[in-house]
């Protein structure tokens, strides 16, 4: 979003002129990093490679760590988006599940990551997370609000969930999605993320768009 409106058009994509690749960093944990894969079917060596193939100038970083809660995205975000970093995918907050985190305290922080991204001029598209019913209706119903309200408050892109395209066929048994799992059940292996990226890489298409028509 950031990049000299000087520069000459060289990429025509979509119909829209493209001055140069738009950065994309995708800030998130063990599901961004690529935790139990080979580097190449992570999810994000498979994003760009499905952009690649989109025709879509863009470069996407790997800024997932594993184990990171949404208080460990807030700690790094401000030097995640160096100057080059023209949007963000956030993908936190499952973590925060695991352990049990209040809500509250989980809203706090990735409204902190979205304030830095809004002071920083960078688009954002926040991935929702579904809490499980173990910790009870209430807190599934203030979890689950998370997302949409700061999506609808900072005007970010919204994706309802990282694993969408996992759903895409309107399948729900969680024995007929184990193929697509890895042993703990939790991380997706490599045909997984192919579907993940299939689901949510529409939502970073238009996340482009929006960063790309900021740098005219």
């Amino acid at each position: 979003m950031r990049k000299s409106i000087f520069l000459l058009p060289v990429v025509l994509w979509g119909g829209m002129a493209m001055a140069e690749p738009v950065t994309v960093a995708a800030l998130g944990d063990s599901l961004t990093q690529g935790y139990g894969l080979p580097a190449e079917d992570g999810f994000v060596p498979q994003l760009q490679a499905w952009l690649d193939a989109q025709g879509v100038e863009a470069k996407v970083l790997n800024a997932g760590v594993s184990g990171d809660t949404t208080a460990g995205g807030a700690s790094r975000v401000a030097w995640t988006l160096t100057p080059d970093v023209d949007a963000m995918i956030v993908t936190l907050g499952g973590n925060d599940l695991l352990r049990g985190i209040p809500p509250e305290v989980s809203r706090a922080n990735l409204q902190a990551i979205l304030e830095v991204a809004s002071d920083a001029d960078v688009d954002v598209l926040l991935v929702g997370m579904q809490a499980p019913g173990n910790f009870g209706p209430d807190y599934k119903a203030q979890f689950d609000a998370i997302y949409p309200d700061l999506s609808a408050q900072f005007g970010t892109s919204y994706a309802p969930s990282f694993f969408a395209g996992l759903m895409s066929q309107g399948e729900t048994d969680p024995a007929a999605l184990q193929p697509y799992f890895q042993a703990d059940g939790i991380h997706p292996n490599a045909q997984g993320v192919i579907q993940i990226v299939q689901g949510l890489g529409p939502h970073v298409l238009d996340l482009i768009r929006a960063a790309d028509a900021g740098q005219d």
